[in-house]
């Protein structure tokens, strides 16, 4: 009777042992499935930051906002706030949604840091201080590019060169400045209005640019045959490739003055 009493009591006890292992076993699941629930605060993009966009004009433009996520959905790297970006710049597109990790985030420097977005090709021009906007053209911002042909030809079927008429026009209505060089001088020889010539001393700086390969090939023509002339835009400018002026439409009372 009494060994009957110990094995029962024996069996009570594993049985009781074996609940509990059970229950915490369970306890462990509901805590691994909660902590994968818990929701936690990180930045995501409100609309699409552009490659070398300032993260502070990105911040004023209301391009962040604090999201809760679950703790399994957070990204590896993702911020919850801007404190150690915010003197950065975009390194590439971030589109709205996306949460903010710090390496999507760097400064613009020399050409091996030029910030190109992943469907376009970097190329540089130099510029004179009058077609580069006196020098207010920086990283991250957009510019559009007139051409201006003067004296231009052109080869007949015949071999023969004709004159065309001179023009001004956009050639590439808006792309994003991505580096900026530094102002050197160089000498340039021009004619005074009696003729004669005279040289002066010319600021110029190499600015570089985002385009794709139909823009630069457009560029590159323009650059090679025309003058060429940078205007700063802001988000709001409304740029339109069109057929551009030439002397009539600047001066038409002048020309039809002409016997």
């Amino acid at each position: 009777m009494a060994r009957r009493s110990i094995l029962l009591m024996v069996a009570v006890l594993i049985a009781l042992i074996g609940t509990a292992l059970i229950v915490v076993y369970v306890q462990g699941i509901d805590a691994r499935a909660a902590e994968g629930q818990e929701l936690v605060e990180v930045l995501v993009a409100t609309d699409t930051i552009e490659a070398g966009e300032p993260v502070s004009a990105a911040q004023e433009a209301g391009k962040f906002e604090k999201k809760e996520v679950r703790r399994e959905d957070l990204v590896d790297g993702a911020l919850s706030s801007t404190g150690s970006i915010v003197d950065l710049v975009a390194i590439g597109a971030i589109f709205e949604g996306e949460q903010l990790i710090a390496k999507k985030f760097g400064t613009l420097g020399d050409t091996d840091s030029l910030v190109i977005p992943d469907d376009k090709m970097a190329m540089s021009i130099e510029l004179t201080d009058f077609e580069r906007v006196a020098g207010f053209v920086n990283p991250g911002n957009e510019v559009a590019i007139f051409a201006t042909a003067l004296d231009p030809m052109r080869i007949s079927p015949t071999g023969d060169e004709v004159k065309l008429a001179d023009w001004t026009r956009v050639v590439l209505p808006r792309v994003p400045v991505v580096g900026v060089g530094t102002t050197s001088v160089a000498s340039r020889t021009t004619k005074n209005d009696d003729g004669e010539q005279v040289t002066e001393e010319v600021p110029k700086t190499i600015l570089t640019i985002a385009v794709t390969q139909a823009e630069a090939e457009r560029l590159i023509h323009a650059d090679r045959t025309t003058e060429v002339t940078f205007a700063l835009l802001t988000d709001e400018t409304n740029t339109q490739d069109e057929p551009g002026v030439g002397l009539s439409g600047v001066m038409p009372e002048l020309l039809r003055a002409r016997p």
